[in-house]
Formats: structure tokens, sequence, C-alpha cells
């Protein structure tokens, strides 16, 4: 499974019950990166991507006990699978901002290597950066 997180420039991706931010042009980038994939969600997330929904999009409650290898899960409460061996992958975009969070992403990033990171304009926020994480090896 291919897990994708948006967080702030401490970890966070939640605030009060909500999510801290959005972006056009970050859905869109995540739709087409996923585009030859299923890619699930919770209604909560599902409820953003309402304008640009794709074919391979998945909602469910249980999102996370349903995607497969090589499937990605887009997250935004700090769930993780019970049997993180199932992690194939992480792709995390930083908004680059200080938003108050209360819910932080909840994975030990020393337990992943960060294999990319790039940069790209969205349509809210002037700078997001894509990093790409795999699995240390045990």
């Amino acid at each position: 499974m291919i897990l994708i997180y948006c967080v702030d420039n401490q970890g966070g991706i939640l605030f009060n019950h909500r999510r801290q931010s959005q972006d056009r042009l970050l859905r869109a980038r995540i739709l087409e990166k996923t585009a030859h994939s299923r890619l699930w969600m919770s209604p909560y997330s599902a409820k953003q991507f309402q304008q640009e929904t794709g074919p391979q999009v998945s909602v469910s409650e249980h999102c996370l006990e349903e995607t497969a290898p090589g499937e990605y899960c887009f997250l935004e409460t700090p769930d993780l699978p019970e049997d993180l061996g199932r992690i194939q992958q992480v792709i995390l975009y930083r908004w680059n901002r200080d938003y108050p969070a209360d819910v932080f992403c909840p994975l030990d990033f020393t337990r992943f290597q960060r294999t990319a990171e790039e940069e790209f304009a969205g349509s809210s926020h002037k700078t997001i950066t894509e990093e790409i994480y795999i699995p240390c090896e045990p």
C-alpha cells in the first residue's frame, strides 16, 4: 500500500477535527499520480475531491483495510494499518506553512528513507513539497 498524507511544517494534519488546508492543484496531482491504480479515501476526504474526481477513486470508512498492495490510500487522519509491513511507500505533501494543529502524522519517519523530493506550485500555496519515502531495510 502507498500512503498519502498532507502535513504542515510541524507534521500536523488536523486542527479541531478539520483538515488544515486543501489545494486544487494538489488534488489534480494526486489523481494524475494514481490514475493507473486505485485511490482509497474516507468519505470525509472524498468531499474535497467532488469537483476533481477520477474513476480510480474508491471511498470507504475502512479504506486502510481495503487498500491492496500497489494501491494508494489518502489519509487525513492519524490512522495507520495494523501491519506496518504493508506500507510499500509514503507520499508526503508538505504545505510549507505553520498551521495550528492538534493531530499529527503518526508515522515514525526514522523507519523510512526519503528517495525523492520535488517542489511545485499549488493553487492556494505558493510552494508544496512532495517527498517520497520507502521503508528502511529491516
